[in-house]
């Protein structure tokens, strides 16, 4: 798009909205034109191709607030779709190429070339324009990945860790400009703004890092001895950081803005901490629950009785288990397990495990004796072999 189409083109009838049209209506006209003339749509219609080109330059024009004004701005200065030099002397009238007035080609003598004329006024929109006028960009930092380990409990019930971070930060020997004398120009590829246009075909463009500042926006003519001109430095930080309640091994963390300082103004970058968490001699986890698992006698099993079982970091509770209990159920401690996200906590899930005695007393073993006489006729394997048969 050159200067002289971006004066002359009336984007507003491109998109048939008015000039005072809201963001959102140029939106909605911008989608319902381009479902209607995009190529996809219209296979071999060179027509309906140029119109799509048209209608993807005027939403990239007025889509954008900085670039719509810049537009206004310029079509009033210009009369409203184009140049109209008045008439010269004796009554004739002058022309002369808008490239000169925008594109720097005037002599030194005077003009608006090289001296930062009228083509500055356009700069951030054609990417081009005065470079004594063109500001570079607040810079975002970068984000920064570590790694923390936990406890079990300290996952559970959440912790505040030291963490010691290595990221890139602006340079302490040159202010973080990159340069030893503390001025550095602005980059004439991509005028300060860090960034260079690469065509993609079909009307739309994309945006590559400028290759020369790295991103940047500047380039030190004297490169800084400790930074080598890139205005960022190695910088060791500790800091305390708030894991939260019921994180679990391996989970990755988002702490926004904690990571390296943003450049000439920008935010600074998130803090990316991978959890890694210790195993617990007595409790497990699954997903909100924890998991514990609680020997029991062979009595309590066949009886019944009640049963104390440890909790994480808290008083015992007592279970009930009813009579007949066979080993390995599993039963449940409501609200005794991990913290959830809102707040409530999962259960504990116990699982019975019936202890069978490695040493017995004479006593205990004539009461097993006379047990096993009592039930002599019962056969708790006669209805795997039926099923066996049956199969």
């Amino acid at each position: 798009m050159s200067t002289k189409d971006f004066i002359e083109k009336d984007y507003y009838k491109v998109l048939g909205v008015p000039k005072d049209a809201t963001e959102a209506e140029i939106k909605k006209a911008y989608r319902k034109l381009a479902r209607e003339f995009h190529p996809d749509a219209n296979k071999g219609n060179a027509r309906a191709e140029e119109r799509f080109k048209e209608i993807s330059e005027a939403n990239d024009v007025l889509g954008d607030p900085k670039k719509r004004k810049e537009y206004d701005e310029a079509r009033a200065l210009f009369g409203n779709g184009g140049f109209r030099p008045g008439p010269g002397a004796g009554g004739g009238s002058f022309n002369f190429d808008l490239g000169d007035l925008f594109g720097g080609n005037a002599q030194s003598g005077g003009g608006f070339g090289g001296g930062g004329g009228l083509g500055d006024v356009f700069g951030g929109l054609f990417n081009r324009g005065g470079t004594g006028t063109t500001r570079t960009q607040p810079r975002r930092g970068q984000d920064v990945d570590t790694e923390v380990t936990l406890s079990f409990t300290e996952a559970i019930e959440g912790a505040t860790v030291p963490l010691r971070m290595s990221s890139q930060a602006p340079c302490k020997a040159c202010s973080g400009t990159g340069d030893k004398n503390g001025t550095p120009r602005v980059c004439p590829t991509c005028v300060g703004t860090g960034q260079v246009a690469r065509g993609s075909g079909g009307g739309f463009s994309l945006t590559d890092p400028c290759p020369d500042c790295k991103g940047r926006g500047l380039i030190a003519e004297h490169p800084c001895l400790e930074c080598k001109g890139s205005g960022r430095a190695k910088s060791s930080r500790t800091m305390q950081v708030r894991i939260p309640a019921g994180v679990t091994d391996g989970q990755r963390i988002r702490l926004r803005g904690k990571g390296a300082p943003g450049e000439r103004g920008g935010p600074a970058g998130d803090l990316y901490v991978v959890v890694h968490v210790g195993e617990h001699p007595v409790f497990g986890r699954k997903g909100d629950n924890l998991t514990v698992t609680v020997p029991v006698t062979f009595a309590e099993a066949a009886l019944g009785g009640e049963v104390r079982v440890p909790t994480l970091g808290g008083p015992a509770v007592t279970l009930k288990l009813p009579p007949g209990t066979p080993n390995g159920r599993t039963m449940r401690a409501r609200g005794k397990g991990a913290v959830r996200s809102d707040g409530t906590r999962g259960d504990l899930l116990v699982t019975v495990e019936v202890s069978v005695p490695k040493d017995l007393s004479g006593k205990a073993r004539d009461a097993l004796e006379a047990y096993r006489e009592a039930t002599a006729g019962e056969d708790p394997r006669a209805e795997l072999f039926e099923a066996a048969k049956g199969a």
